[in-house]
């Protein structure tokens, strides 16, 4: 076994981006870390998403912060910021996207054992206090990371790591 050179790394990546984005795209409620935003943008980036949305209070590029763990990435990913959640959920709502929070409800399930029927808006929310409560009554699906721990949560942007690499999966297999 041999690692790959940086140049053939490069060289794979230039025709892994020859191939469209994923039907899947995230909003970003109030997250209040710009490391958090800048690491969500990696993310989205390495997994193809096909568009940010940044809300509220989130941080926005350009912010050097956002470009310290993004490396870049913000450039390479579609984004827009819109500073009312609400109207644009309701939007994504009425385009198709089957919205989708990650959080913990009263009827959310596992990520696992979630199955996306169309285009899916991946709602991620606030690091302390979650998703805006107005957007349950919009949401089509809530679902949660099982914890073991003695902690209830995440990081944001790892768990956004794990729940968007995996509805990747599942929508790619799907086409």
């Amino acid at each position: 076994m041999r690692k790959l050179s940086h140049q053939e790394i490069v060289a794979r990546q230039k025709e892994r981006m020859k191939i469209p984005r994923v039907p899947l795209c995230v909003v970003l409620n109030n997250i209040r870390s710009a490391h958090n935003v800048g690491s969500i943008f990696r993310t989205c980036d390495g997994a193809g998403i096909e568009k940010v949305w940044l809300c509220g209070i989130t941080g926005y590029p350009p912010n050097a912060q956002i470009t310290k763990t993004a490396l870049g990435a913000e450039q390479h990913v579609d984004w827009e910021y819109r500073e009312d959640i609400y109207s644009l959920v309701k939007e994504l709502k009425d385009r198709g996207y089957q919205i989708v929070l990650l959080e913990q409800t009263e009827k959310s399930v596992l990520y696992q054992d979630f199955k996306p029927k169309g285009p899916v808006c991946l709602v991620v929310g606030n690091e302390v206090s979650g998703v805006c409560e107005t957007l349950t009554s919009l949401c089509d699906q809530a679902i949660e990371i099982e914890m073991d721990g003695v902690k209830n949560s995440l990081n944001v942007s790892v768990a956004f790591g794990i729940v968007a690499y995996y509805l990747r999966n599942l929508i790619i297999k799907r086409k």
